[in-house]
């Protein structure tokens, strides 16, 4: 039996762990778990861990580090074996201070000593089919464009995960997509690839810690059989007075979740620039059908 099968068997062998499960369940969700046994391993512990790291130290990502979590990204699962996706690892000053401009001058992008910046990419297959005189007109409808953002988000999922369990921050960073013709340019990609988002990765600066950021119950999200409907108003607000707690813990401004998010789903003015990712989509090559 393995270590991991020991400790989620019904032996004394995980007994031990389990007050650490409840702990960071309490953590995640800010409320206690219901009773029951409850499994527990190193990885568990890890995904649960995960919190949002904007503050680094300088220390270099050492290239065995970037070459384990880059075998961790390619033992995702990828639709139909295609590995329609790609990614740049970027450790350029003056490079990162220009993608961190492109993205709302976000500070932690120019701080971290990595950044990843992940990529749908078609362009492989397309030059392939290129050189053999064998058509791709496959790549040309949105299910290519979906393959190549799920096949990313699953990588770079994977990656953080192997991030996380060698002592390394990460934070995703969405605003890749603010401004995709600056940012392709900037990092030289060819037709069929557009940035899906970025991340930074580096060692967490102590002084300045980040913390678990709560979610919604589990019983907004998991549904069994079938959509069970809207989510009880009750646990909207449960959930908004345990996002207030954090931010108030943070030093943040407490506005919750549900008016937050609200906000910035308004409108396209609330998108920064994401409203003509469809435009920007199709100036790539992307055929969309």
């Amino acid at each position: 039996m393995t270590r991991a099968e020991e400790m989620t068997s019904g032996n004394d062998n995980r007994m031990p762990r389990e007050p650490a499960a409840a702990a960071a369940l309490v953590e995640r969700y800010r409320r206690e778990p219901g009773a029951g046994p409850l499994p527990w391993n190193e990885v568990l512990a890890t995904l649960l861990s995960h919190r949002i790291v904007r503050a680094y130290r300088p220390d270099p990502v050492p290239a065995p580090v970037l070459a384990m979590a880059m075998a961790a990204a390619q033992s995702a699962s990828t639709s139909s074996n295609l590995q329609v996706w790609s990614v740049v690892a970027v450790e350029d000053r003056e490079r990162k201070a220009r993608l961190a401009e492109l993205a709302g001058r976000q500070r932690h992008i120019e701080e971290c000593p990595l950044f990843l910046v992940w990529l749908a990419d078609l362009s492989r297959l397309r030059v392939l089919g290129a050189e053999r005189g064998k058509p791709t007109t496959g790549l040309d409808y949105l299910e290519g464009l979906m393959l190549g953002v799920v096949d990313a988000t699953l990588a770079a999922q994977n990656a953080v995960a192997a991030f996380e369990s060698l002592g390394y921050g990460t934070v995703y960073i969405g605003g890749m997509r603010d401004r995709p013709e600056d940012v392709a340019q900037v990092l030289g990609l060819p037709p069929d690839v557009v940035a899906v988002f970025g991340l930074c990765v580096g060692r967490p600066d102590e002084t300045r810690p980040a913390s678990v950021k709560p979610r919604l119950p589990v019983e907004a999200v998991l549904h069994r059989e079938q959509y069970a409907g809207p989510v009880p108003a009750a646990l909207v607000a449960d959930y908004d007075a345990a996002l207030r707690s954090f931010q108030a813990e943070q030093g943040m401004t407490q506005s919750g979740w549900s008016d937050t998010m609200l906000h910035r789903v308004r409108g396209p003015e609330a998108l920064s620039g994401r409203d003509r990712l469809r435009e920007a989509l199709v100036a790539r090559g992307f055929g969309l059908k």
